[in-house]
């Protein structure tokens, strides 16, 4: 969303080098071409998303009734731990992470007549993770870069963005990802020279800046150094963007000025959360200090840091989410945060690892097909009340000034609390002054 999807241009180059007629569609830019889908024998459905795999349940719904005898599969990371669901609405193979060379098979099967009913997982995580050598991604047929997501500078310029992934997986273990149920623990990494050829295709096609797409890109710390040092050379004008745990930002931060000279533009982070509670149980691997470390890090080297939230879980206050504010903006982080994550709300889907919690268990309600989560309340009614009136808002102030946004968003919470003027008159240190952070206009989320 937001993105050229990688996930459609590498199976493409897979499925084309093996002779197979490819056509590609991105329906969060097009329509469905319904022609293309009645001429075909194998229809395959990327779902690297909660968003995308809710969005596709209808989709499914109308391939079916234009090509019933067209055999359907669905592969990416949230098609293995929605495969009941998917297989009740009529898909026929599931496949993971790692698909390309299971879908070359697949088609392979599906041209010779041979495929059979594919045995239901008993678990979203395969035994084994394949390690296939990459092809360069084949983006003929998908909408123009110009019609995704593009950077803005603080000068007010803008950058057509293009995306792609240097690894895959992750070697962490957070509680509440979505990438844990099914890499648990693991990554591959994407060719450097696939990764350079991929991204010399975008610029060439317009691209001015890359998002690497990477769940964390120093999970291969010197995988990383020897990829943005060949990306500096031989493309001194495009800059780039990455995500980086908390944890590796401390780790490795005499790496911090190799990605500042290579000309990366910020640094997205999954903070979470600044109640060291909460990060224990969501099994972050940091501490609301370490944040605060990091930001002076990234700071202390002109890099900008980009921090994302969960802003609301089971165990948020009133008086956490107001020092969550708080503590953002004393870091001077307030322009750097994308107004939706002040609204952003706890997803807990299924096999995800939060259900190993009793806490969890007790608090959750049956799985919902529709939201494809398990939907839970918060025991103190006035913050689910603060989440969507949160939410609203921000909805409704698309492209205000964040600063602004969050001054409204600070007014509504206070508002809420049993002693607003106690709250209001809390007195905070002066705020940390940075410099503005560029912004991508269309940002991921899952």
């Amino acid at each position: 969303m937001g993105r050229q999807p990688f996930g459609l241009a590498s199976p493409a180059a897979w499925l084309r080098e093996a002779g197979f007629e490819v056509v590609v569609e991105d329906l969060s830019r097009n329509r469905l071409d319904e022609s293309a889908v009645r001429d075909a024998a194998l229809i395959a459905l990327f779902l690297p998303m909660h968003t995308a795999t809710r969005l596709a349940l209808p989709v499914i719904a109308r391939l079916r009734d234009l090509n019933p005898a067209a055999h359907l599969c669905a592969y990416g990371l949230y098609a293995p731990v929605n495969e009941a669901l998917l297989r009740r609405r009529g898909v026929k193979t599931i496949l993971g992470v790692e698909f390309e060379g299971d879908l070359v098979a697949l088609a392979r099967m599906v041209d010779e007549g041979t495929t059979a009913s594919q045995p239901e997982n008993a678990s979203p995580r395969a035994a084994t993770l394949p390690k296939l050598q990459f092809r360069v991604p084949d983006r003929s047929g998908l909408p123009s870069l110009d019609r995704y997501a593009t950077l803005s500078w603080p000068d007010g310029s803008t950058r057509i963005a293009g995306y792609t992934e240097a690894s895959r997986g992750c070697k962490h273990r957070c509680r509440h990802c979505p990438v844990v149920p099914v890499y648990d623990g693991r990554f591959r990494v994407v060719d450097a020279d696939v990764v350079i050829e991929d991204v010399r295709a975008q610029v060439e096609a317009g691209a001015a800046h890359i998002t690497f797409g990477d769940p964390d890109f120093f999970n291969g710390i010197g995988h990383a150094r020897r990829l943005v040092t060949s990306f500096a050379q031989q493309f001194p004008a495009v800059s780039y963007d990455v995500t980086i745990k908390v944890e590796h930002l401390m780790k490795h931060h005499a790496d911090l000025p190799l990605l500042r000279d290579t000309g990366c533009a910020m640094v997205t982070s999954a903070v979470e959360s600044v109640d060291d509670a909460v990060l224990e149980l969501l099994e972050k691997g940091h501490t609301a200090a370490d944040f605060e470390r990091a930001a002076e890090l990234m700071d202390s080297v002109g890099l900008p840091l980009a921090p994302t939230f969960v802003a609301f879980t089971p165990w948020t206050t009133l008086e956490g989410y107001l020092d969550l504010l708080d503590t953002v903006e004393r870091l001077g982080l307030v322009e750097h945060v994308s107004p939706i994550q002040w609204a952003i709300r706890l997803l807990i889907p299924a096999a995800s690892r939060l259900l190993e919690l009793q806490d969890v268990r007790t608090r959750i309600d049956e799985f919902d097909p529709a939201a494809l989560a398990f939907p839970w309340r918060h025991e103190d009614r006035r913050v689910d009340i603060l989440q969507r009136r949160v939410a609203a808002l921000v909805g409704r102030r698309h492209g205000t000034r964040r600063s602004d946004v969050f001054e409204s968003i600070r007014a509504m919470a206070v508002s809420m609390c049993d002693d607003p003027s106690v709250v209001r008159a809390r007195a905070l240190p002066p705020p940390v002054a940075r410099a503005s952070v560029p912004y991508l206009t269309e940002p991921w989320y899952c």
